[in-house]
């Protein structure tokens, strides 16, 4: 950047003229360049219409035939359809009551994701598959989704193979210009079945409520997709001797600066700040096998003194809801419980009960350092008081949680001085959901039986958790390999 400073004050305003292809018509894009008020970007304050795609007729600049024009796309939030492709109107629009109140397509479709406003994961999942499906429709199909028939489904199927590469970009925030509904143009088998299920389901309950009068889906086959021996990808998690050295580090660094007492103090210990908060949700899900999604959502409230424990070897469970709104317990370590009285020392924030007062309430992790954005004050409330950090507790979410734990590990792979280089090829591929495998393949190694792993983890059926046991297998024949070649070595020498 200072040469680049330096060419432009030696070449003055015109210092783009030398360089070859760099012209005036260059110009920062709409969403880079915008300012944020109140936490939303201008670009995003306004709704984009979407139209069906035209192509050029004309030659392009070498002679041959042009391509298709840049199409304008827009997420759910930001979308807006031409009235005659709204649906308002549709052939296959219901003439018996509607149960819902829907003048039109995107009412429609709004409506049934609402069913999921409790459920995030699910509920951005399924805006995910609509909102391509529709764009799809309207832009490439040039229908409403309500005019679509059997055919426009099996062509949607087809386009699921190789979308578009018009509707295939980076990934870039949805208030951007540049913001394409595909990170893609290779969808797995599995995705592709994914999406005409979950499309499917739309519109049966559209159905059901008397927005559509039938449900073309139903005529579409699934896509054909093979099911793989191994569902689970368990390769990420870490080998014991790896995840020792994971927790002794994790414990050197948390101890850094480890009391902090006044605002001042508190400054110069972010860095043990950061550990100790990184610490204990590694611990926490590493120890008791939990998602990330798990792990962000875990509160105080939820983590007691189980009544089996004694005073030689005290027991802590956490009652957590997890996949598929299951409500389990899961044990909590020795080493996780006084990772997270740390991390709760750190936020201010009273880890036990005491005597006359209520007992401790709030997430079990929460970021302590926070951004000084607009989205993380509107999150976080962050205020000062006297000098001093004033938090309403908010917990991190599960895309926080995994990029902190990615951040750390990452700093870990490049400045841990022990890590041979295969260790540090394992961390640096590790991620959140690596630590819940790790569980898994170091209590089956340590002969917990299978049905206790099952119930810890919370899978539904024991042949997913039998995964772990056949990895453990694996590593036993692998390393009885290595001991035989020794062997075969040794006899050949004699």
């Amino acid at each position: 950047m200072g040469e680049l400073v330096a060419f432009c004050n030696r070449r003055g305003a015109s210092w783009w003229r030398s360089i070859p292809r760099i012209g005036p018509g260059l110009t920062v894009d709409t969403d880079v360049d915008s300012v944020e008020q109140a936490g939303v970007p201008l670009v995003a304050a306004e709704l984009v219409e979407v139209v069906p795609a035209t192509t050029v007729t004309e030659s392009g600049p070498t002679g041959g035939p042009a391509s298709p024009d840049r199409l304008t796309l827009a997420p759910l939030e930001r979308l807006a359809v031409p009235h005659a492709l709204s649906g308002a109107n549709g052939e296959n629009r219901s003439t018996a009551f509607c149960y819902i109140r829907a003048n039109h397509d995107l009412d429609a479709l709004r409506a049934y994701l609402n069913r999921y406003r409790d459920q995030p994961k699910t509920l951005r999942a399924y805006t995910k598959e609509l909102e391509r499906f529709l764009l799809w429709a309207v832009v490439l199909r040039g229908k409403a989704l309500s005019d679509l028939r059997v055919d426009d489904c099996e062509a949607y199927k087809d386009f699921l193979k190789n979308p578009d590469p018009r509707f295939v970009g980076e990934r870039f925030a949805q208030h951007s210009p540049r913001w394409r509904p595909f990170a893609s143009g290779e969808l797995s088998g599995e995705s592709q079945c994914y999406a005409v299920r979950a499309l499917r389901a739309a519109f049966t309950w559209w159905v059901d409520v008397r927005f559509l009068a039938g449900n073309p889906w139903k005529a579409v086959n699934d896509p054909i997709v093979i099911k793989r021996e191994r569902a689970m990808k368990i390769e990420r998690a870490l080998p014991a001797q790896l995840w020792r050295k994971l927790r002794g580090e994790l414990d050197a660094r948390a101890s850094e600066a480890g009391d902090s007492r006044s605002t001042a103090q508190w400054r110069e210990s972010k860095s043990g700040v950061q550990w100790r908060a990184v610490r204990a949700a590694i611990l926490l899900m590493g120890d008791s096998g939990l998602r990330r999604e798990e792990a962000a959502s875990a509160r105080r409230e939820n983590l007691k003194a189980s009544v089996y424990g004694t005073l030689e070897r005290p027991m802590w469970e956490l009652t957590i809801v997890g996949k598929g709104q299951r409500e389990r317990t899961v044990p909590v370590s020795a080493a996780t419980l006084a990772a997270l009285r740390a991390h709760s020392k750190d936020r201010r924030q009273a880890f036990d009960a005491v005597v006359g007062q209520s007992a401790a309430t709030g997430p079990l992790l929460a970021p302590v350092i926070i951004p000084w954005t607009d989205a993380s004050r509107r999150r976080h409330r962050m205020g000062t008081e006297n000098g001093a950090l004033d938090l309403n507790p908010k917990g991190y979410t599960a895309d926080g949680l995994n990029r902190l734990i990615a951040r750390m590990l990452n700093e870990l792979v490049e400045t841990m001085d022990e890590l041979t280089l295969d260790e540090r090829m394992r961390l640096g591929q590790a991620n959140a959901h690596a630590l819940r495998h790790t569980f898994g393949t170091q209590s089956v190694a340590d002969e917990v039986p299978v049905d206790v792993v099952q119930k810890v983890l919370g899978h539904a059926s024991l042949q997913t958790t039998t995964i772990y046991v056949q990895a453990e297998k694996k590593r036993i024949l692998q390393e009885l390999a290595s001991y035989y070649s020794q062997l075969g070595a040794v006899d050949s020498q004699s």
